[in-house]
Order: C-alpha cells, then structure tokens, then sequence
C-alpha cells in the first residue's frame, strides 16, 4: 500500500536587511513603504500561503565602522506592520521574529495576543535571541549573553508570556448588560512568576485570544536551538534546503520530539529556499545565473570577501586573484552585526579551501562569492520546480518551504500564478484554506483542546 501524498506547507519571506536582494532591478519597489508589504502578502494569500514571515534588524550593519549600504537599509517594526497587514488580509498567518535577550515577556506577550485579536487568531512569534554585543548597544542593557544564558533566557522568556497568555482561559467575559456584570471573575489574569531571569507578579491586560496562543516558530541550528524547537516549538526554521541536507536536520528534529511526549507531526521543519523560473528549465538556468551577478557586484564581492580575511580589501580588483596574503584572525572583526561571520570560524581554512577552488576553476574574487555565495534552492521551469519541490517534502526533507524572492514586492507573483496551480493538480497544496486561524493552515491542535482530544486528532 502506497504512502499517503503528503500536504506541502508554503510561506512567504519578505526579503528585507539582507543582499540576496536585488534592490537595483528595475521591478524592484520599496522595502519600508506599506504598499510593498500589502502586495507581498496580497500575493501570499491569494496563492493560499500559510502565512508571511518577517525577520528582524535590530540595528544596522557596519563594515569597517560605516553602514554596510550594499545591504537594503532599515526594517519598520514588526508589530506595526503585522497589524496593518491584519487589516488587508483575511486568512494568511502573519508571523514576526522578535527576540528574547532584550525584550520582557509581558510586553511581547501583550502584543502577540493583541495581535491575534485583531487578525483573528493569525499571529506567530519566531523566537530567537540575540547573539551579538553590537546589537545590544542599542539596548538598556547593552552587551549580549553567552549561548547557553540565551537560551536559558529564552526557555524562561517562552514559558512566562505562556503563563501570561494562559491567565485567562476564555470564558471570563460575561458582558451581561442585563445584570451590569462584565467579568465573570475579577481576578482574571492574574499571574505570578519567579524565576532566574524573571519575577513579576500582576494581572494580564488582554483576555484570550482566538488561538489561546500564537503559533511558535524557532529559527536555531545550534544544538541548543534544535533541542529549544524539540521541547516547545511548533515549527522550525531550517538552512537546509538540499536534499541530503535537508533529511539529516529533518531526521535530527523529529527524532528528538519523543522525550518531550511530542509526536513528530507536531513540529515542522520549514526550510528558507530561493527559486528561478523560466519558460523552460535552460532559460531558468540562465536567468539564475544573471540574478546571482546581479546581487553579487564587484563592491558586493569585496565586502563578502572582507568578512573572512577580516582586513580591508578595497584595492583589489573584484575580477582579479584572490588575496595572497592571509586572513587576519587577531584583532577584532571589520564588520560587525552580520551572522556570517559566526559561519567562518576558522578563517585560515576557508582562505585555503578558496583558493584552492579559484585555481582550479579558475574564479576571480567576484567568480568564488558567487559560486559559493547564494545560489538559488530551485531553477527550472514551472513543472520542473513543483515536482522538484513535491519530491523533497515528500522524501522527508521538509514538511515545506518558505520562499524567498529576490525582488520586493512582485517577486512571489509569477511563483503564485505558475507553480501554485501545478502543486494543487498535484494534489499536495491546498485549493482553499480550510479555517480561519493559522494553527487551521498547520495543522495544529489549539492549546485548548484536552490532550485526549489532541492524541486523537
């Protein structure tokens, strides 16, 4: 008997404080005007998406004491545009990143459950810390913890806005204008929590919302992060998006559900992935090709290549030879705020396996950026990308992907129009959404469901 056909989970990145960007194309709008998100997430639902995605810039980049400008500058806050977007959209999830190391959990738990308010119980919280000093200067206080305080910090961060969204259960408003009784209980949402990081005491502001709580996403690779997801996320974000790649971290996570007396469908794995389409799979081919030049300048090489020999680079020639000198791994590093640094931790191995790769194929400094920098996730045509898609999540790669386009906001269209309709004659993507709250889109059982009911679903 043949394996049931996997359902495809799809979501929709908007692209901003990064370079994968081309913010240089002539199709490209803006990346802090509402009129760019409304339309990324028009896009979004009108293909059915389970939900948009923001990430989070606490503070702007620098390389070498300046602002990184190759970078798309400035992020709005995330609350602010997830609300107004709850105002356009009717059914697609609307999840923000918002970090645990320098916000308290009242204040975030309060605007996540205003939020699902006033989408309807469409709200999700990507819980990630923050791992850098030079973040955290712009905080009241300023450092940053070691990687173990972080997530100890954010295992308690989570658990109190639980506590706080729990306080009330959701049937305290009477509103009984016969009587004059509003609250059923005047003691309604009244917490108290002690702990390492935390001691508050008090009474919760927002009643229960529609979701009882927002959905949890968790973005970590570390085995920290992994273990964090395991014991109380519902879904995780993953870098792999290969295939092989991408059934080790989904072997990984799920297999460690067990000791928290989870089941593996109660936590996806919902990789970020990049796509170029074309007519056929060899025009796809060559206009991905042309997309990786266009994110990849000259100065775009240099400053990538800054980050690993962590010295200034400004005189060489983009087209020329890699640097003959070394990486310099003893002062502290040029370019600050950016987590590709974290990637390169020994800097005089990967200058070595560089250049050993330029020789051989021949790559100027620009050439090797490109090649070893971004490359797109999925290139061909339609067909070709829904299949290859269907194939991954299917093979336990994913349970879905989160697509990021490399032109804001019109990027997502020609994927809903082209790709989108394939997946459904498939009969792996949703035709319409079956509910009105993201934990519907998912899959996933509402906090307030007894537990016989949830081992049952």
């Amino acid at each position: 008997m043949s394996k049931p056909l996997k359902q495809i989970h799809l979501a929709a990145h908007f692209p901003g404080v990064n370079n994968t960007t081309v913010w240089s194309d002539p199709a490209a709008g803006s990346h802090i005007e509402f009129s760019s998100f409304a339309h990324f997430a028009k896009t979004a639902e009108r293909a059915k998406f389970d939900f948009l995605f923001l990430a989070e810039g606490l503070r702007l980049r620098e390389q070498g004491g300046k602002i990184y400008d190759l970078d798309v500058v400035g992020r709005p806050d995330t609350f602010t545009v997830l609300a107004a977007l709850a105002a356009v959209t009717d059914r697609l999830g609307l999840t923000g990143t918002i970090n645990s190391t320098f916000n308290e959990p009242y204040e975030v738990a309060r605007q996540f459950a205003s939020l699902d308010h006033l989408s309807g119980g469409r709200a999700a919280w990507n819980v990630v810390t923050s791992w850098d000093a030079f973040t955290g200067e712009n905080f009241r206080r300023g450092g940053f913890l070691p990687q173990d305080e972080r997530y100890s910090r954010a295992k308690e961060f989570l658990a109190t806005a639980h506590e706080l969204f729990d306080s009330w259960q959701g049937d305290e408003i009477l509103a009984d204008q016969t009587t004059g009784t509003f609250l059923r209980d005047a003691k309604a949402g009244s917490f108290v929590h002690q702990g390492p990081q935390f001691d508050i005491h008090g009474q919760f502001n927002v009643p229960r919302s529609p979701q009882g709580r927002p959905v949890i996403f968790q973005a970590g690779d570390s085995d920290e992060g992994r273990e964090f997801a395991a014991a109380g996320a519902d879904a995780i974000f993953s870098r792999y998006a290969t295939l092989e790649g991408g059934q080790a971290f989904y072997t990984d996570v799920k297999s460690r559900l067990a000791k928290y007396g989870r089941r593996p469908d109660q936590l996806l794995i919902l990789p970020a992935a990049s796509f170029v389409l074309g007519d056929t799979d060899e025009e796809a081919v060559e206009l991905a090709r042309e997309v990786r030049r266009q994110q990849v300048s000259g100065a775009t090489a240099i400053k990538h290549l800054e980050f690993v020999w962590n010295r200034a680079l400004s005189s060489y020639d983009p087209e020329g030879p890699l640097p003959e000198i070394d990486p310099d791994v003893s002062s502290e590093h040029i370019s600050r705020g950016r987590a590709q640094v974290r990637m390169y931790r020994d800097p005089l191995a990967i200058a070595r396996e560089w250049r050993e790769l330029a020789a051989a194929n021949g790559w100027s400094i620009r050439d090797l950026v490109i090649e070893t920098g971004n490359r797109q996730n999925f290139i061909g045509a339609p067909a070709t990308v829904a299949r290859t898609i269907s194939e991954y999540v299917q093979a336990d790669a994913s349970d879905g992907f989160i697509l990021v386009p490399h032109i804001t906001p019109g990027g997502l269209d020609v994927f809903a129009d082209k790709v989108v309709p394939l997946l459904q004659e498939q009969g792996v993507f949703r035709t319409d959404y079956e509910g009105p709250t993201l934990r519907d889109h998912l899959g996933l059982a509402h906090p307030d469901e007894p537990r016989s009911e949830r081992a049952a679903s």
